[in-house]
């Protein structure tokens, strides 16, 4: 079952997928990844920032605890000028730790500027190659439906042919049909109730029609000298009539 399921939905996805919409996709996905590298990198710059303004604070600090004790040894207070050096010794332990932080920022800093600059030139590379290939699509694309087009095999003109097929398939349906009702109408099988004419009429009306077609082919075969069925033909002069031609006998 999760084989036949993901056939199916590999062809469904195979047939919804555009190259072009997924490169430029893919492209905008890698921006939005070099637009995180570059937020995380300007965040570890603030972090090494606001750690560096801490040393410097740090050392203004210790730099005061020196003086303290300088000032207190100048007065002959010992006591006063250990206690001053004790807290500067704290200060510059908690100075010696930051400055490891600072570095350690900056060497993640480097490399994180490193990696922003390879993917930013990958990033590059694959805007040119993405341009390449979706132009290449679009031409294979479209060399593919000027063929389709030009050798009837295309979708679409298969639609067209099978509409058409249908078209006339209906056609010859309706002039059948058409034809058998003029039948029934004429043998008398079907009424008429458009017309007021009854079935008597329209034999009546057909008898006219025919014996008028009759008339006109008489006078047509008369205008061309034609005989007419079941006429006499002319005889012309001195030549007997064929029923005394037959009667006689040759003459001796």
């Amino acid at each position: 079952m999760n084989t036949i399921f993901g056939a199916k939905m590999n062809k469904v996805l195979d047939r919804a997928e555009n190259p072009n919409e997924t490169l430029d996709y893919s492209y905008q996905k890698q921006l939005e990844l070099l637009q995180n590298v570059k937020r995380g990198l300007a965040e570890l710059v603030t972090s090494k920032r606001r750690t560096q303004l801490e040393a410097d604070k740090l050392r203004a600090e210790s730099q005061k605890r020196e003086d303290q004790a300088r000032q207190a040894l100048s007065a002959g207070q010992e006591d006063l000028a250990r206690e001053a050096l004790q807290r500067k010794q704290v200060i510059d332990d908690q100075l010696n730790g930051l400055s490891q932080q600072i570095a350690g920022l900056e060497e993640q800093q480097q490399k994180l500027t490193d990696a922003q600059e390879r993917l930013q030139a990958k990033i590059e590379s694959f805007r040119t190659q993405k341009e390449v290939i979706k132009a290449q699509y679009n031409a294979a694309n479209a060399q593919v439906k000027i063929g389709e087009a030009a050798t009837g095999i295309s979708e679409e003109f298969a639609d067209v042919g099978l509409a058409v097929q249908r078209a006339q398939d209906k056609t010859q349906q309706l002039q059948a049909r058409a034809g058998a009702i003029d039948e029934l109408m004429d043998s008398g099988a079907l009424t008429d109730y458009t017309s007021n004419e009854d079935d008597l009429d329209r034999k009546l009306k057909q008898l006219d029609q025919g014996n008028s077609v009759d008339l006109q082919l008489e006078q047509m075969k008369e205008q061309m000298g034609l005989p007419s069925p079941g006429a006499q033909p002319k005889l012309t002069e001195g030549e007997p009539e064929p029923a005394q031609a037959q009667g006689k006998a040759p003459d001796a």
